[in-house]
């Protein structure tokens, strides 16, 4: 039986120009909608470790990770679907505010809540800072926009570990 459902590919690379756009070709190619992108470098500056968060048929998933491992910057590639992981995001918002000390204070106990830290309040706007799962972040920003206006969003994206014993490019 063929399932649809979310996949998250951590890849580690080499860390040179033009992988992102061969390994993210990939996914374009198979018709699959990449909903959030991270890479950055390892410990070793050589190799970045890439994570993709996309959904789709896991037989589609199955053909992308043997397409991945045929590129030659890819060293390893791992789907956490249906794997125990840790996976966080990070945002950072702009929170309207009228300055006043109430709204102000509204600002802190939501972000208190939430486990969100208030980096710093000018005269309109808070900018707040949060690192958790996409859905406790989509949680975040429902309750803000109950009573507030969000001016702006940047997420990171997902960045995931597996919580087995198995490590990324463990083999070399």
């Amino acid at each position: 039986m063929n399932t649809s459902r979310k996949h998250i590919f951590s890849i580690l690379l080499a860390n040179e120009s033009g992988v992102l756009t061969r390994v993210s070709g990939l996914f374009s190619a198979r018709g699959y909608n990449i909903e959030s992108l991270t890479v950055a470098p390892t410990v070793d500056e050589s190799l970045s470790r890439m994570t993709i968060v996309t959904s789709g048929e896991d037989k589609v998933a199955e053909q992308i990770v043997k397409q991945l491992h045929k590129l030659v910057d890819v060293i390893e590639v791992s789907d956490f679907a249906g794997e125990k992981h840790v996976g966080r995001e990070m945002l950072l918002a702009k929170v309207a505010i009228d300055n006043s000390e109430k709204h102000i204070q509204e600002i802190y106990k939501l972000a208190h809540d939430h486990g969100v830290e208030v980096i710093e309040c000018l005269d309109t706007f808070c900018v707040v800072q949060m690192m958790a799962t996409g859905a406790e972040i989509d949680g975040f920003i429902e309750a803000v926009e109950a009573h507030h206006h969000i001016l702006e969003v940047a997420r990171s994206g997902t960045i995931t570990l597996s919580r087995s014993a198995h490590i990324l490019g463990g083999s070399k």
